[in-house]
């Protein structure tokens, strides 16, 4: 490559969507990722791409919103462009109504949903479908929604790093040199850089545990209960978890926390009842002070951007976030919301 535009430091997901959006545009890019691709929590295997409830709306849902819209269209031209399939398909979410309560709550979600998500996807309660994938629910109701997608985390690196070098651009494994724009998209190390950096909190990681199991759900909603993601994929199996861990002795090391997942799925889901575990994942996921992803220039670091802080939502968010990136980066427009903003948690 004769001369690079932009240089992105980190191969998890922000890195990897940002690269493909500058080089779908025509810059040449080049990802530097120091481990390997998806060595951080990008690397993991729950893939849950699901909306935020639709109340009390503020600019982070608004861009959630307009980024799992997107995300049809952006994975269908990653898949295109490489030929590699990222595991992508909206196929909606069933989550359980424990109570009168909670059914008069997600009732009203309803109705605003139908206004803030302008009739291009539906969030409301309905009867438990029949069969044993439907979660248990005490009420005999579930809500469904028809935003939240499934994507495989580690067949999304690999479509988006094949879309990266179909448009020419260089994914490189170890050190290489930066060159023109570089923008950090170092996950949880990142955060913890920024916050000696900048001598105040920025972000922290917190870790996940997860499990894949070998079950079929063919193209069934993701299921939603007690606070675990339930996740059918495309190749046989069903992704579950995760737990959140603020403390840990071994980032990569999975314990009796993650055998738990398996026991409380099951609950939820009969169909899960004596699945096998095929893998078990731990992580470190990288949250923002906010809970906000953090975007934006590097404050007074002349070319120098920052894309960090996707807790638990990084790949629903990823098409925006590399959108607003490129825009601002390869054009200076800058349309990164309040929350967002790097001028606001650095400067």
């Amino acid at each position: 490559m004769a001369r690079v535009d932009l240089t992105v430091m980190g191969g998890g997901i922000f890195g990897l969507s940002i690269a493909w959006e500058a080089a779908r545009r025509g810059a040449r890019v080049r990802v530097i990722e120091a481990r390997r691709i998806g060595a951080g929590s990008s690397g993991g295997i729950v893939g849950a791409l699901a909306p935020h409830v639709p109340e009390n709306w503020n600019p982070k849902k608004q861009f959630q919103l307009e980024s799992l819209l997107m995300a049809q269209t952006f994975w269908a031209e990653v898949a295109r462009a490489g030929g590699q399939d990222p595991g992508y398909a909206r196929l909606g979410r069933w989550q359980p109504l424990a109570d009168a309560a909670a059914v008069q709550i997600a009732q009203a979600r309803g109705a605003e949903a139908a206004t803030l998500w302008h009739g291009q996807a539906v969030w409301r309660v309905i009867p438990r479908p029949e069969g044993n994938w439907a979660p248990i629910s005490a009420t005999g109701l579930v809500i469904e929604d028809t935003l939240s997608a499934r994507l495989s985390p580690r067949a999304a690196a690999r479509a988006l790093v094949a879309a990266i070098r179909a448009k020419g651009g260089e994914v490189v494994e170890g050190e290489a040199k930066a060159e023109g724009a570089v923008v950090w998209a170092t996950g949880y190390a990142g955060l913890l850089d920024l916050t000696a950096a900048f001598a105040r909190p920025v972000g922290a990681g917190v870790k996940g545990q997860a499990l894949l199991l070998a079950h079929d759900a063919g193209d069934l909603p993701q299921l939603y209960a007690g606070s675990l993601h339930i996740v059918p994929h495309g190749d046989g199996t069903v992704a579950i978890g995760s737990t959140s861990e603020n403390t840990w002795d071994d980032p990569e090391a999975t314990d009796a926390q993650a055998d738990a997942l398996l026991a409380q799925a099951a609950a939820a889901c009969p169909a899960l009842e004596g699945a096998r575990i095929l893998e078990r994942w731990a992580g470190i996921r990288p949250r923002a002070r906010s809970r906000a992803p953090l975007l934006g220039p590097w404050p007074g670091r002349a070319g120098h951007y920052i894309a960090n802080g996707g807790f638990k939502i990084g790949f629903g968010m990823a098409p925006k976030v590399a959108q607003v990136m490129a825009d601002l980066i390869l054009s200076g427009k800058d349309a990164i919301p309040t929350g967002f903003r790097t001028d606001e948690a650095l400067a």
